[in-house]
This record gives C-alpha cells, sequence and structure tokens, in this order.
C-alpha cells in the first residue's frame, strides 16, 4: 500500500461525456487498492428516450440521476467507516450541472430545491479531480466508443455541458482539485502520463492545481 495517498479517503473524477472519466477511476482504484464507485449509468430506464428527445424527457432524467446518485453517495457515508479509500466517477454536483442545461426554468427550480436538501446529508470528497478536454476531442471518443444512446449526441449540446463544467470548477473551491487536461494526455497507453498524474494526486493537500501534457504543473 502506497502511504502517500494515507490522506485521501475520498477521491471524486469527474467531467464530461466522452473525457474518460471511467478508465481512468478503474486504473486509479487499482493503483490506490480503493473501493470503485460508478454512477448507474445504464440504471436509467428514462436515458434512451432522454437522448432521442431531450426536452420531453429531460426533468425525469434528472431526477432519477439525482435520487440515484443521492443513495449511492449516502452509502458511502457507512461504507467508510470499513474502507480504506473510495474512488468515484462522479460528484454529487455533476448532476446539477447537467440540470442547468436540460431543465426548463421552472423545472431546475425544484431540482435545485431537492438537491439542496439531499446534499445536506452527504460528505465532501478528499479531493476532486476534473478531467477536461475540448469538444472536437471528446466527440471524436464518443465516437470511437460507439455507445447506441449516444448517436444522437450533437457538438452543440456537447457544448453546453463542457461550458457548464468549465464555468463550475472555474468557481470551485469546496475541496482540493485537480484539473487535467487531456486533450493530448493518453494516459491508457503512456505509463509515464499515467504515473505523473498519480503522483499530482498523491502530493494534492489544499487548492487548485492544473495539470497538461504541454507545460506540466502549471501552478498551486
Amino acid at each position: 500500500m502506497d502511504d502517500r495517498f494515507s490522506h485521501l479517503r475520498h477521491i471524486a473524477v469527474d467531467g464530461p461525456i466522452g473525457v474518460g472519466k471511467t478508465t481512468f477511476c478503474r486504473l486509479l482504484a487499482d493503483r490506490i487498492d480503493a473501493h470503485l464507485v460508478l454512477e448507474q449509468v445504464d440504471g436509467n430506464p428514462f436515458l434512451d428516450d432522454f437522448y432521442k428527445n431531450r426536452q420531453r424527457h429531460a426533468f425525469q432524467t434528472q431526477i432519477f440521476f439525482l435520487l440515484s446518485r443521492y443513495t449511492q453517495q449516502r452509502d458511502l457515508i457507512e461504507y467508510d467507516l470499513f474502507m480504506k479509500r473510495i474512488v468515484s466517477d462522479y460528484t454529487f454536483e455533476k448532476d446539477l450541472l447537467f440540470a442547468t442545461v436540460n431543465l426548463t426554468e421552472a423545472e431546475l427550480a425544484i431540482y435545485r430545491q431537492v438537491a439542496a436538501l439531499l446534499q445536506k446529508e452527504l460528505a465532501k470528497p478528499d479531493l476532486v479531480v476534473f478531467l477536461t478536454a475540448s469538444v472536437d476531442v471528446l466527440m471524436a471518443r464518443i465516437k470511437k466508443r460507439n455507445l447506441s444512446r449516444e448517436k444522437n449526441l450533437d457538438a452543440d449540446y456537447l457544448t453546453q455541458i463542457v461550458e457548464a463544467y468549465n464555468y463550475h470548477f472555474f468557481h470551485y473551491n469546496a475541496t482540493p482539485l485537480l484539473v487535467i487536461k487531456t486533450d493530448q494526455l493518453n494516459f491508457v497507453e503512456k505509463e509515464e502520463y499515467l504515473q505523473e498524474l498519480f503522483d499530482q494526486i498523491a502530493d494534492m493537500r489544499q487548492g487548485t492545481r492544473y495539470f497538461t501534457v504541454e507545460d506540466g504543473l502549471l501552478g498551486k
């Protein structure tokens, strides 16, 4: 066991569609011997209809995701008493980012009230890792993985999601935050990139850091 990660009991990884969250979380959880928590996307019965008609099916899709993620996060409070570390591939706030894009003003007002009540019961992660990439790169990755439900996903919608993520994490200060630009960072094929990311995570204790393959560590 690597003692450099001893201060990180719960690491949450987040980022827009296609950025590589789940792959990175699997690698990280394996590296630090952590329990892996993945969002339950396939369990949402409204998701396929949502991708066919976002406006019509957005509210029920978002509420289902909100309650599902709340249940998962609530269970982690008890689970954390027995496990060394946890790695999750989303933050609880993630769903609100999608809600701001998908819901009408009236729907969003209801959603915010419910989300605020639920979030009061949840613990914050010790570190959030935000994976980001350009829309062109994300679209290429989405096309490559070829999921049937994502065939109707267009660049305009993805742009809105990316902008919501960028705005959120630009103002984020609830926990330590590591921002990783992944456009040219293939951590699956290049072991040296993956190791560098693990080193950055192990060293995170406060504030915000930005990491890119071009510039390395930009600031603390």
